[in-house]
């Protein structure tokens, strides 16, 4: 155990503790948001295909590892399209400090006496009703055409709402706590066949929504004066207020102790941010150190940074590294070289030849990967001060002129270019060349273009100049020597 904290404490960063801790957060929020779903318990199984698929990436199963990897991506896309409504109504029932902070609010109660009580007024009237208490899951996504109402839950309030000449009556009412949010709301038919002839479209509609969330749905009934509850797909007649209360009781959660029901919600939810720490490290483990081990050598092209503007790299001994890093496995397959960096501080470097010997400072490695070797471990680079100088151009011939032909003259437009590069090296050149000109066909005067040969590559023309030369030239017969 202490081993393996030590060799723990070695590798971690900051940077990894905060990574831990943000997904364990994240992972935790997600759990408070949709805990009490039916989106929780795909959410599980998608997370539970994912662990699976690290297990047999680990075991080498290249199979079966691509297989969960699609089940995995065709379960994701089948939750956006089948929950979409869900998870629409979800986040618009929420606010963004309930979605990122809060872990539970202060209840607001229902007041199933005046609930109850109403209801049964109804009943003795003989006027019919729908009313929806949601329970954790959202019911937006399954009514239709409903009315924003926003009203305190009071009888008369109720009993408006349904009596016969109120446009809305005909429609279920919609109680959250201990508001009335939606009036005159279609709810959604239930398919059941085997259902007894005097429920009617009141019945039925409620048990549809039933059958699609955990609401309890209150029905009265207008031709036998009947309360009836409707929760989980199944319907039960209530005799009395007192027992309908209970009911209520126990679907608004206030049939529980509030203390002890706080206590419970803070200790569930400290015992779910545990396990996602839990989850999340274990997950970050696997990746950044792992329990297989693999090397692999990556060649990187080394950076130059914080080099002095009035500094120019003439020449470097080389201009890349070959890195050997150790890994888990999972990390070593999926390492992206451009994740490597080898960058070399010039801020100290002076005019001349500087030798750099490659450290563990100088490389940029990802989180878990180990440095194992670095060839070469030191680099030559020779550093310049800029400058410019004016040289004359001369042309750079090549090949062999036909026989009795000789060139008499050449001009060049322009004669002279001025050129920048390192001071060492201007101070060591007299003239620069033009690019090769051939002259095995020449006959005739005449004139050619030809750039300039800028060796070494770090040389370059000052601003302003081009790079064309324009040759003149002019030929003659090479007058041949007799013997007398």
């Amino acid at each position: 155990m202490l081993l393996f904290l030590e060799k723990l404490l070695a590798v971690i960063r900051w940077q990894d503790v905060l990574d831990i801790l943000l997904n364990s957060y994240i992972l935790f929020r997600l759990y408070i948001i949709l805990r009490g779903t039916r989106l929780f318990l795909v959410v599980v199984f998608i997370f539970v295909l994912l662990i699976l698929q690290q297990i047999v990436a680990i075991s080498s199963m290249i199979l079966t590892h691509t297989v969960l990897q699609g089940i995995a991506a065709l379960t994701a896309i089948g939750v956006l399209i089948v929950f979409r409504y869900e998870i629409r109504s979800l986040f618009q029932a929420k606010g963004i400090k309930d979605i990122l902070w809060h872990v539970s609010t202060k209840p607001i109660v229902t007041p199933v006496e005046i609930i109850a009580g109403s209801v049964y007024q109804l009943a003795r009237k003989r006027i019919g009703a729908l009313i929806v208490l949601p329970g954790r899951q959202p019911v937006d996504a399954a009514i239709q055409n409903s009315v924003s109402w926003n009203g305190e839950v009071s009888r008369e309030m109720i009993e408006s709402i349904f009596w016969p000449d109120n446009p809305v009556h005909d429609g279920a009412a919609v109680i959250q706590g201990n508001q009335i949010n939606r009036v005159a709301a279609i709810l959604p038919l239930t398919e059941r066949s085997d259902l007894p002839m005097r429920f009617g479209t009141r019945h039925r509609a409620a048990i549809g929504l039933t059958e699609r969330s955990d609401a309890l749905v209150l029905v009265v009934s207008e031709e036998r004066g009947e309360v009836s509850l409707a929760h989980m797909g199944q319907v039960e007649t209530i005799k009395d207020a007192a027992q309908l209360e209970k009911r209520l009781r126990q679907h608004t959660g206030m049939a529980s102790d509030s203390a002890r029901r706080a206590v419970n919600d803070r200790r569930s939810a400290a015992i779910a941010f545990g396990l996602s720490l839990l989850v999340v490290s274990s997950v970050w483990y696997s990746y950044s150190l792992g329990f297989v081990r693999s090397l692999t050598t990556v060649e990187v092209p080394i950076e130059f940074v914080k080099r002095d503007a009035r500094l120019e790299i003439i020449e470097s001994s080389s201009t890349s590294v070959r890195i050997q890093l150790s890994g888990s496995l999972q990390l070593i397959n999926r390492l992206d070289p451009s994740q490597i960096k080898v960058r070399f501080d010039l801020s100290k470097a002076v005019a001349g030849r500087n030798s750099l010997t490659i450290t563990e400072d100088d490389i940029i490695l990802p989180p878990g990967a180990s440095l194992k070797k670095v060839e070469p471990s030191s680099i030559d680079i020779m550093v310049d001060v800029i400058a410019q100088k004016r040289l004359p151009v001369q042309v750079d011939w090549t090949g062999t002129l036909p026989p009795g032909i000789l060139v008499q003259a050449v001009r060049l437009d322009p004669e002279t270019v001025e050129v920048t590069g390192g001071q060492l090296l201007l101070n060591e050149m007299d003239t620069i060349y033009t690019a090769k000109v051939p002259v095995d066909g020449l006959q005739a005067p005449g004139e050619l273009r030809t750039a300039l040969a800028l060796v070494p590559a770090s040389l370059r023309l000052a601003p302003g100049q081009e790079n064309s030369i324009l040759v003149t030239y002019t030929v003659r017969p090479r007058q041949l020597v007799t013997s007398p």
